[in-house]
């Protein structure tokens, strides 16, 4: 059992101090027969109070790893056994690695190594035997010099040695050695002193045998003189080269360069070469015949050292065919002369030849520019005809191209069994995407709408746009109505998924009219009028969802195309109006804000009102130019009651969700106030839940921008849309209204009664004013004024009533 250890000991075991102590010490012996191997050598002699000590043993780790230790043990107690045993343990598990390596290189290392001290052999390894012919250790003990053929030599080495060796710096030679028979060879011979702190402990020899190298080199030397005498007799150039450069050549090379001799060494051979294109050319050719195992043989325009020219053939083959990009040999031979000769006769015939390609050249002139203008006009008739058949934007067919397939598609039906359907789709509200993010962006949607209408019909069908945001579908060859209205769907479906656009995610919907053949019209014009119908009964049935035509469709469409285009001159004829309505303070039933409503006055419609001519605006864009006049209106009205001395009060105006998405709001805002020099505190902006919900960021930065002017921000219809109370929080609005849906009943229905207490808790923790639209009756004002809220609007205290009507209001105020 282990009683105490230090933290060295439990370190090396891999054990935290405490996990050794009350171990038991077979766990750290790799079995129980080593442990008990290890007793039978240590227990006699601590039994006798003797000191055990023990070079190697192994032991193990914690983590089962092998450990190798010196070990020594002493009794604590000397006289009695009873006292435990004190071991000391060092690590020697590296030595032990280091030494078993050392002897493995001594044992298996083909030359001689032997270590000397005092130019005496101490120690040598096999190959010492086997290089110098001593058996065992028949060496130990010799000097130096018996491995040498003569005084001369042992002195020269010791000579050149001694300085370096002395210095603890390497020593290398090659020297002639002798071996125990007498016999001599050459030997390269490193000395390194054994201790470089104490070059007095000896050196250490490494002595190989170089007798085969030495033999080697002199045939190479033999044979390259061989090869030189070869190469001065040749009548080519040749030269060898390597990397780029002329590393050695005969006379007759530096002749054909004029270089001196010997003056062509290591020269680039990018300098024989008129210009840097030429040479890479050249390089080029020659690495493809290499590669592929071709001799290379071309003709080149080459530079003397005087910079003049002259045309060589060179032929060129790697010596080792193994390694293409190695060395190479090259011949190199003039053909001036040569080509100089071949050059006057390919001169006398081009000079025949022009005569006869300059008339052949004139003919096929004229013919290649005629042919060049047929094909050149055959492409601007294809470019135009397909302009005035295809929408420039899309590549979809237009209206033209749609006609034509359209009454080709009749006659098909007309000669057999099947039905034809015409589907006019409309985008709702593009026009506010448009407005908002800017034509480019506009532009890509109507691309990525026309990708998914055309994936969501067949092959057979036909996909057109005629402008702006209006689509046409032709389906020809259906069965029955159910087939249109399973692609209608489809088109729906597909137009559901958002589409990525600039970082954004937008969203779009159809409205689709659909009309059948023949029973809805037989001819172009009545089909698509009568779709177009169906379309608008779409829109005003909610929109993204289709409708088939129907003849009382002809007359509500006739209806909202003449509204349409009467209000597109309504502002201009000065024929909108403004109408007031007060908003009462609960608490005081005294008048708190006027709410300021638009009404049209058509000619022989009398007063038309906002639910059937606002949608109308909204959808075509015209409430831009309207709801600006309101505003502006509205602020010249509170400048002239102000004039007449009437105390003001706020003025609360509608902003359309389509006005409050277009980007040159803020900027009219401000040119009004500053135009009519209205107090921004007079003015209150109403904007709808659902206008404030969509695409928050934009909302976020134009309602800071109108509140950093001092205009006041309301809520309009609270309670009918999707607020998110974080957004709710973060919006700069004082006030917000609850929708006539949940006053209209209030006395009632407890459900509209939870739902005014909840608007109202709301409202007073994020410190907003609540107003109550469509008050009818007491009882209503009653319990809104017991909920808390604070203002109330409708019928119960005015109806909308024009200007003169608001004056005389503001006037009984001043009473």
């Amino acid at each position: 059992m282990m009683l105490s250890c230090n933290p060295l000991l439990a370190g090396m075991f891999g054990y935290a101090r405490e996990e050794i102590v009350g171990r038991h010490a077979s766990d750290m012996f790799l079995s129980q027969e080593s442990y008990r191997h290890f007793g039978s050598l240590a227990g006699p002699r601590l039994v006798a109070g003797q000191l055990f000590e023990m070079n190697e043993c192994e032991f193990r780790r914690k983590d089962g790893s092998a450990i190798w230790c010196s070990v020594r043990a002493k009794p604590v107690d000397e006289e009695h056994n009873d006292g435990g045993t004190i071991w000391i343990l060092e690590d020697v598990t590296q030595l032990r690695q280091t030494k078993m390596e050392v002897e493995a290189i001594m044992t298996n290392a083909s030359m001689t190594i032997l270590f000397t001290k005092n130019r005496q052999i101490t120690r040598y390894n096999k190959g010492f035997s086997d290089m110098f012919g001593y058996q065992g250790e028949e060496g130990l003990g010799m000097p130096g010099r018996c491995l040498y053929r003569d005084d001369e030599s042992y002195n020269h080495v010791g000579a050149l040695a001694a300085p370096l060796l002395s210095a603890a710096k390497p020593f290398r030679t090659e020297v002639e050695m002798a071996r125990k028979d007498g016999s001599s060879f050459w030997a390269q011979l490193i000395g390194y002193v054994v201790n470089p702190e104490d070059p007095s402990q000896g050196t250490i020899w490494i002595i190989e045998d170089r007798t085969e190298q030495k033999r080697d080199e002199e045939s190479l030397r033999n044979a390259l003189l061989e090869n030189q005498a070869i190469l001065d007799s040749a009548v080519l150039g040749i030269s060898v080269c390597e990397n780029g450069y002329n590393l050695r050549c005969n006379a007759k090379m530096e002749e054909l360069f004029g270089y001196p001799p010997g003056g062509m060494v290591n020269v680039s051979v990018q300098s024989f070469y008129p210009s840097l294109d030429a040479w890479d050319a050249a390089r080029k050719e020659t690495a493809q015949d290499f590669l592929a195992g071709r001799v290379s043989s071309y003709e080149y325009q080459l530079v003397r050292q005087d910079g003049s020219t002259f045309w060589a053939r060179l032929s060129g083959r790697p010596f080792d065919p193994r390694q293409p990009r190695g060395r190479s040999v090259w011949l190199v031979d003039d053909v001036t002369a040569r080509r100089e000769a071949a050059e006057a006769v390919r001169r006398a015939r081009d000079e025949l030849e022009v005569r006869v390609l300059e008339r052949t050249a004139e003919l096929a002139g004229a013919n290649a520019q005629l042919q060049a203008e047929i094909v050149e006009r055959r492409q601007a008739e294809a470019r135009v005809h397909h302009m005035a058949y295809h929408d420039s934007l899309t590549g979809l067919p237009n209206r033209a191209l749609l006609a034509d397939r359209l009454d080709r598609a009749m006659l098909a039906a007309q000669r057999s069994d099947r039905g034809l359907a015409v589907m006019f789709i409309d985008l709702d509200r593009f026009k506010t995407i448009n407005d908002s993010l800017g034509h480019m962006t506009g532009d890509q949607l109507l691309k990525e709408v026309a990708n998914r209408l055309c994936g969501s019909v067949r092959a057979s069908d036909t996909v057109a746009r005629l402008g702006g945001d209006e689509f046409v579908v032709l389906l020809p060859g259906i069965r029955n109505a159910d087939e249109s209205s399973h692609v209608a769907q489809k088109i729906i479906d597909a137009l559901a998924v958002p589409f990525p656009l600039e970082g954004r995610m937008l969203h779009i919907s159809p409205s689709i009219g659909i009309c059948m053949y023949p029973d809805d019209g037989k001819d172009v014009a009545t089909l698509m009028r009568n779709a177009d119908a169906a379309m608008y009964h779409a829109k005003a049935s909610g929109r993204n969802n289709y409708q088939y035509f129907t003849q009382t469709m002809n007359l509500a469409a006739a209806q909202h195309f003449e509204m349409e285009s009467s209000l597109r001159s309504a502002l201009a004829l000065g024929q909108f109006e403004l109408h007031f309505q007060p908003i009462m303070d609960v608490s005081t039933r005294r008048l708190a804000t006027l709410e300021v409503l638009l009404r049209w006055r058509r000619p022989a419609s009398g007063l038309v009102m906002p639910d059937q001519f606002i949608p109308i605006i909204e959808e075509n864009g015209l409430i831009v130019p309207i709801g600006e006049w309101v505003i502006r209106r509205a602020c010249e009205q509170s400048m002239e009651w102000q004039r007449l001395g009437l105390q003001p009060v706020p003025l609360a105006i509608n902003l359309s969700p389509r006005q409050f998405m277009h980007k040159g709001l803020v900027d009219a805002i401000r040119r009004i106030l500053a135009e009519t020099g209205i107090d921004p505190a007079l003015i209150e902006f109403e904007i709808t839940e659902t206008a404030l919900m969509q695409h928050g960021e934009h909302t976020m930065a134009v309602l800071k921008e109108i509140n950093a002017m001092g205009i006041r921000l309301s809520i309009d219809d609270f309670g009918t849309g999707y607020s998110s109370l974080a957004y709710l929080k973060r919006f700069p609005v004082r006030k917000i209204k609850i929708d006539r849906a949940f006053v209209r009943d209030l006395e009632h229905s407890a459900e509209d009664r939870a739902i005014v207490a909840a608007i109202t808790a709301l409202s007073e923790s994020l410190q907003l004013s609540i107003v109550a639209e469509g008050v009818e009756t007491e009882e209503q004002f009653e319990l809104l004024r017991m909920q808390g809220c604070d203002y109330a609007q409708g019928y119960l205290f005015s109806k909308p009533v024009l200007g003169v009507r608001a004056q005389l209001m503001l006037e009984r105020v001043a009473a």
